[in-house]
């Protein structure tokens, strides 16, 4: 700086040349990055690009190897999110840190300084103080597990502003939101704008970052690409900047003659070992030649609906009827209550990509190879498995899905999500199912990652077999789906044609019972 030059008042922060290392990987390679005062700043790149962690220096979680971090224009060192609070930083995570058992006061303050006695109406009263000024919602007095996802994050939110934040970052803060709580997220952002407040928003969704946002910085494979305004710029060129070179951003929707019902669901009726009814009457079909998205707040026994079909969970009522053919004859099968392993020894062509990838659906320390062999593992005589048989047939789909590895024996914790991903929707393939079901399958995968499992699952689509997409995305949902089915507390609000709908009426079905049709069932 100039002797006589004036600090530059309206940066909240500024980091500069940041490099941060895990072993041989380099996650951030001398990032710059400036954040002005009341602004929102989006962080945009693909995963493996260095967002989160960039994030989570400056949050406290981990500490630079080099480079420098300036808070209000002072250099700082941020240790711990105790010290970033200090320096009034909250991060808000994608997957909350709020104790369920206690009330949204008790997790304001929990942690905090203070006496052996809490005084619950000072608390109450100071939550609902600045509820106010920025237009939240809450009941300081609920239960966390009496929450919606929006009114824990509205928690998590207010945590960070009781403990004085003036900057702000949310990590993919509308993953799980229906419309209209993004809707009412993003005015409260704007409130908290107004009020001077600096926010950082990591996000994959170009919609809302042309929204919400002031300026998008972009990263990719863990180096600064730049800084733009957003009213300067579109959509395709953000992408552009992202990944290096052009992507065409329409999911295609292929029109295909409607095939045999494969999966006819009546009554389905799911209970928790705790007596919670997870799922009540749920009645689906699923044809062939056709995506049968299901959309619904987190929750809404998308996960039980998913488990029951394919016989990871049992069922308290129903019937689960899957088509196929046999001998030359077409036979209508009720599998409610067989097990995964007995659907499997019938014949059943039936496969599933479980939302958690790395704890249910691969085994996280075995290479691409001794993966696929688990998939059909019991069809091997005696106690040997010939690896050499599955070599090829993986050696293809590395090349068919452009999946990204070092090699077959390199273990699939050390692939990034989106090739993870790839394996196991690729492996479930190799089965030639007729009904796919997918959980979540382009969760927290970038641009290119996502659109080429959209790809995947229109080509099983053309193939005549039936797809079950339970997806998060509403924009996406309605782009690939030939029917939406909409959960609501674990029942079924209604099951519309996406192309004569709007995102508020299946937004408005996914919170509320009661409305048989919306744009005409399908």
């Amino acid at each position: 700086m100039k002797p006589n030059a004036q600090p530059d008042v309206t940066k909240a922060v500024e980091m500069r040349n940041i490099t941060k290392t895990f072993g041989p990987v380099v996650a951030n390679d001398r990032v710059c990055l400036t954040l002005e005062k009341g602004e929102i700043l989006a962080l945009l790149g693909e995963n493996g690009s260095g967002k989160t962690t960039l994030m989570n220096m400056l949050s406290g979680i981990y500490l630079q190897d080099s480079g420098e971090i300036l808070v209000c224009n002072r250099p700082v060192t941020i240790r711990s999110p105790k010290d970033a609070y200090a320096l009034g930083i909250g991060m808000i995570h994608q997957h909350f840190k709020l104790v369920d058992v206690l009330t949204a006061a008790e997790n304001i303050v929990l942690g905090l300084k203070g006496g052996h006695t809490v005084n619950r109406r000072e608390i109450n009263a100071r939550v609902r103080e600045i509820a106010g000024r920025y237009g939240f919602d809450i009941d300081p007095a609920k239960k966390i597990y009496n929450m919606s996802v929006s009114e824990k994050q509205t928690v998590e939110i207010i945590k960070a502003l009781y403990r004085g934040a003036d900057i702000l970052i949310l990590d993919e803060p509308t993953a799980v939101l229906t419309p209209q709580e993004t809707t009412k997220l993003f005015a409260v952002l704007r409130m908290m704008k107004a009020h001077g407040k600096s926010i950082i928003i990591i996000t994959h969704k170009l919609g809302e970052v042309m929204e919400i946002s002031d300026r998008v910085a972009i990263l990719r494979k863990g180096e600064y690409i730049a800084t733009v305004r957003t009213a300067e710029t579109t959509r395709q060129d953000l992408t552009e900047m992202m990944v290096g070179r052009r992507v065409k951003l329409e999911i295609d929707r292929p029109v295909c003659p409607r095939g045999d019902r494969k999966l006819h669901v009546t009554g389905l009726t799911c209970v928790s070992r705790e007596g919670v009814t997870k799922l009540k009457d749920v009645a689906l079909d699923a044809f062939g030649g056709e995506i049968l998205g299901v959309a619904g707040v987190a929750g809404s026994g998308q996960k039980e609906l998913c488990e029951t079909i394919t016989g990871l969970k049992p069922i308290q009522a129903g019937s689960i009827l899957y088509r196929y053919t046999r001998g030359g004859a077409t036979v209508e099968e009720n599998i409610a209550g067989m097990s995964a392993d007995k659907i499997a020894q019938r014949g059943i062509s039936l496969a599933f990509v479980p939302e958690d990838r790395l704890g249910m659906g691969l085994v996280a320390n075995m290479n691409i190879v001794d993966n696929v062999i688990l998939r059909s593992y019991q069809e091997n005589a005696g106690m040997l498995i010939n690896r050499k048989k599955y070599r090829p047939v993986c050696e293809n789909m590395i090349r068919e899905l452009d999946i990204v590895t070092p090699g077959l024996s390199t273990p699939v914790r050390r692939l990034s999500g989106g090739n993870v991903q790839k394996v196991l929707l690729g492996r479930e393939i190799l089965s030639r199912p007729q009904v796919l079901i997918c959980a979540y399958p382009v969760r927290g995968l970038d641009i290119v990652s996502s659109y080429r499992i959209y790809a995947l699952l229109n080509a099983e689509k053309q193939k005549g077999n039936a797809v079950i997409f339970i997806g998060e995305d509403l924009d996406v949902l309605m782009d690939i789906s030939d029917r939406i089915l909409v959960l609501c507390g674990g029942q079924v609000s209604g099951v519309v044609d996406p192309r004569a709908s709007t995102k508020e009426e299946i937004g408005l079905m996914m919170t509320r019972i009661g409305r048989e049709k919306v744009g005409g069932i399908a």
